[in-house]
């Protein structure tokens, strides 16, 4: 339908197109809307920095509805975008969304955001979006559900400082567009969805950048947690080798390599605030990223330590799909290698003397 090039130019400015609305519409929201999301004087309420606006989620999910819309526009020809494993995406980022709006406006139940991100999961599963593992459909459908969860609780708790949450996701997001570019199709539906979020989360990262001015609250975390556990499901969990290889040791090991940032940042802070007898979903300053910073680093340079990590992840997906035709047990050695090592370093700073610790 298009040539090469006709595509790059197109999907180009698609992206630009993305980025431009998410800076306009951020801007208005900025100028009209300058106390929502933000709930500083609660109880229990701990920021890293003084409390901001935080509506940056809303821009996302604009941007990722105008994708899904339009792409029947540039590709009538191609497929149907409406499938059951879209409609699924498109329910459950939507179902994500609305509990991150209601919760950044009236700040609801924790038990009523985790039985609705279960139920995203459960939409997931219910439209041919599942992890495929174990060959058994109970413990698939558990892993997926548990996987869902767990990356929206992650990618939570990971927006705890300027531009954290967006590096990482970008950089997540950048492994997906790797294997695009090494396997395809070009005209894929995904592929353009994914073009036009990472358009909206550019834009974002001017006003998320430290110092910040807004933050992408629940709003855009709960969003953003679906769409990238529905991405890591289809493409890494899912994923085949470029011969259409399925190899279960492959498919964990990147996965764990490219998720790894949201994965022990949240491990480590679970096990930390158990260990002290506290709730692991209460806000506190015991971030991996916040230990960080008392070592010595800047906000700025927390960002680009972790967006470092988070592109040399991508790397490593990459180089595992490009160069690897077959999994061997020492490839899985040095994957997962590679993850233990990132956890232990972020879990180490929490246990080092002489660093300052949290309030």
């Amino acid at each position: 339908m298009y040539t090469g090039s006709q595509l790059f130019f197109l999907l180009s400015g698609l992206f630009f197109m993305a980025l431009v609305f998410s800076l306009l519409v951020n801007s208005v929201f900025m100028r009209f809307f300058h106390t929502f999301g933000i709930r500083e004087k609660e109880p229990g309420m701990v920021r890293w920095n003084s409390s901001k606006p935080a509506f940056g989620g809303i821009g996302f999910f604009i941007v990722f509805l105008f994708a899904f819309a339009i792409y029947g526009v540039l590709f009538p020809k191609v497929s149907d975008i409406f499938q059951p494993e879209s409609i699924g995406l498109l329910a459950a980022t939507g179902l994500g969304f609305l509990m991150g709006l209601a919760d950044d406006a009236y700040n609801t139940r924790p038990l009523l955001k985790f039985v609705t991100q279960i139920v995203c999961g459960l939409v997931l599963l219910a439209t041919g979006t599942g992890i495929h593992l174990f060959g058994s459909p109970l413990a698939d459908g558990v892993l997926t559900v548990l996987w869902v969860v767990g990356l929206m609780n992650a990618i939570n708790m990971l927006d705890n400082m300027d531009a954290i949450t967006t590096v990482v996701a970008l950089a997540i997001l950048l492994a997906v567009l790797a294997r695009f570019l090494l396997m395809g199709p070009a005209d894929d539906a995904n592929l353009v969805i994914i073009i036009a979020v990472c358009g909206a989360l550019c834009g974002f990262l001017f006003f998320n950048w430290h110092p910040s001015r807004m933050y992408m609250g629940d709003t855009g975390s709960q969003f953003l947690g679906v769409f990238v556990a529905y991405m890591g499901i289809r493409y890494f969990w899912n994923g085949t080798s470029m011969a259409g290889a399925m190899e279960p040791w492959r498919q964990v090991s990147v996965t764990l390599v490219v998720f790894i940032l949201p994965i022990a940042d949240t491990t480590t802070v679970s096990i930390n605030r158990m260990l002290r007898r506290r709730s692991p979903f209460v806000g506190g300053k015991d971030h991996t990223t916040h230990f960080l910073s008392y070592t010595g680093l800047s906000d700025a340079q927390v960002a680009m330590t972790f967006g470092g990590l988070g592109i040399l992840s991508a790397f490593l997906s990459f180089i595992a799909l490009r160069y690897i035709p077959v999994w061997k047990p020492q490839h899985t050695m040095l994957y997962l290698g590679y993850s233990l090592a990132v956890f232990l370093f972020l879990f180490s700073l929490t246990k080092r003397r002489g660093i300052a610790r949290p309030l």
